[in-house]
Protein backbone atom coordinates (compact mmCIF):
# COMPACT_ATOMS: atom_id res chain seq x y z
CA UNK A 1 0.00 0.00 0.00
CA UNK A 2 1.25 3.45 -0.88
CA UNK A 3 1.05 6.33 1.58
CA UNK A 4 -1.58 8.01 -0.59
CA UNK A 5 -3.69 4.84 -0.52
CA UNK A 6 -3.64 4.72 3.27
CA UNK A 7 -4.45 8.42 3.55
CA UNK A 8 -7.39 7.89 1.20
CA UNK A 9 -8.57 4.88 3.23
CA UNK A 10 -8.59 7.00 6.39
CA UNK A 11 -10.47 9.76 4.54
CA UNK A 12 -13.09 7.33 3.24
CA UNK A 13 -13.71 5.96 6.72
CA UNK A 14 -13.48 9.06 8.87
CA UNK A 15 -13.29 12.36 6.94
CA UNK A 16 -16.83 13.55 7.66
CA UNK A 17 -16.44 13.05 11.42
CA UNK A 18 -12.86 14.35 11.40
CA UNK A 19 -13.83 17.60 9.68
CA UNK A 20 -16.55 18.16 12.26
CA UNK A 21 -14.02 17.67 15.08
CA UNK A 22 -11.59 20.16 13.51
CA UNK A 23 -7.85 20.57 13.58
CA UNK A 24 -7.37 21.63 17.20
CA UNK A 25 -9.26 18.70 18.73
CA UNK A 26 -7.78 16.26 16.22
CA UNK A 27 -4.30 17.44 17.10
CA UNK A 28 -5.07 16.75 20.76
CA UNK A 29 -6.02 13.15 19.85
CA UNK A 30 -2.80 12.88 17.81
CA UNK A 31 -0.66 14.03 20.74
CA UNK A 32 -2.43 11.58 23.03
CA UNK A 33 -1.42 8.79 20.65
CA UNK A 34 2.17 10.06 20.66
CA UNK A 35 2.08 9.83 24.46
CA UNK A 36 0.83 6.24 24.23
CA UNK A 37 3.71 5.40 21.90
CA UNK A 38 6.16 7.03 24.31
CA UNK A 39 4.80 4.86 27.11
CA UNK A 40 5.11 1.68 25.06
CA UNK A 41 8.64 2.54 23.90
CA UNK A 42 9.73 3.31 27.45
CA UNK A 43 8.41 0.01 28.76
CA UNK A 44 10.78 -2.92 28.73
CA UNK A 45 7.78 -5.28 28.81
CA UNK A 46 6.03 -3.95 25.70
CA UNK A 47 5.69 -6.30 22.77
CA UNK A 48 6.47 -5.67 19.13
CA UNK A 49 2.74 -5.93 18.44
CA UNK A 50 2.00 -3.15 20.97
CA UNK A 51 4.65 -0.92 19.38
CA UNK A 52 3.32 -1.60 15.88
CA UNK A 53 -0.21 -0.78 17.00
CA UNK A 54 0.84 2.57 18.45
CA UNK A 55 2.89 3.49 15.38
CA UNK A 56 -0.13 2.64 13.22
CA UNK A 57 -2.41 4.79 15.40
CA UNK A 58 -0.06 7.75 15.08
CA UNK A 59 0.15 7.39 11.33
CA UNK A 60 -3.64 7.17 11.05
CA UNK A 61 -4.10 10.33 13.14
CA UNK A 62 -1.38 12.09 11.11
CA UNK A 63 -3.31 11.19 7.95
CA UNK A 64 -6.45 12.56 9.57
CA UNK A 65 -4.74 15.85 10.32
CA UNK A 66 -3.46 16.00 6.76
CA UNK A 67 -6.89 15.20 5.32
CA UNK A 68 -8.72 17.93 7.20
CA UNK A 69 -5.99 20.40 6.22
CA UNK A 70 -5.89 19.39 2.54
CA UNK A 71 -2.32 18.08 2.68
CA UNK A 72 -1.18 15.13 0.57
CA UNK A 73 1.40 13.50 2.87
CA UNK A 74 3.01 11.43 0.14
CA UNK A 75 3.48 14.49 -2.08
CA UNK A 76 4.77 16.54 0.85
CA UNK A 77 7.34 13.86 1.75
CA UNK A 78 8.52 13.57 -1.84
CA UNK A 79 8.84 17.35 -2.15
CA UNK A 80 10.70 17.73 1.14
CA UNK A 81 12.88 14.62 1.31
CA UNK A 82 13.17 12.95 -2.08
CA UNK A 83 13.50 15.53 -4.82
CA UNK A 84 16.88 16.82 -3.69
CA UNK A 85 18.12 13.57 -2.22
CA UNK A 86 21.61 12.55 -3.29
CA UNK A 87 20.30 9.00 -3.75
CA UNK A 88 17.58 10.22 -6.08
CA UNK A 89 14.65 8.57 -4.32
CA UNK A 90 11.32 8.86 -6.10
Amino acid sequence: MEIKDFQNLIAEKYLHRDKQRGTAKTFMWFTEEVGELATVLASEESTCQEKESEFADIFAWLCTLANINDVDIEKACIEKYCKNSPKGFK
